[in-house]
């Protein structure tokens, strides 16, 4: 079985811009998830730092999501906003839960 993989985007949002950061991750995840996304949240940081953090099933969910030609939905919300961001994808080698 593939290692569950954890995208992250990070960016750094204007005071006056977060409401609507805030409120554009709401609306985008409210929607259908797509097929082998397990979590995904939004997370404050401090001087305007702001992550996107999803966690994939595996590879092969994130890979075939992105074969679909489409954005993934939070670059596209981070582009709306103007906002200049950074990516990066990590495999999970080990975690707990409680």
């Amino acid at each position: 079985m593939s290692a569950q993989v954890v995208t992250t985007i990070d960016t750094v949002i204007e005071a006056e811009h977060e409401e609507d950061l805030i409120e554009g991750f709401r609306r985008m995840t409210a929607g259908p998830r797509p097929e082998g996304l397990i979590r995904s949240e939004l997370l404050r940081g401090q001087g305007g730092a702001w992550r996107i953090q999803t966690t994939w099933r595996d590879r092969e969910a994130l890979l075939a999501l992105r074969a679909t030609g489409e954005p993934p939905a939070a670059v596209a919300l981070l582009d709306r906003l103007g906002a200049r961001h950074s990516h990066t994808v990590h495999t999970v080698e080990h975690s707990i839960t409680a």
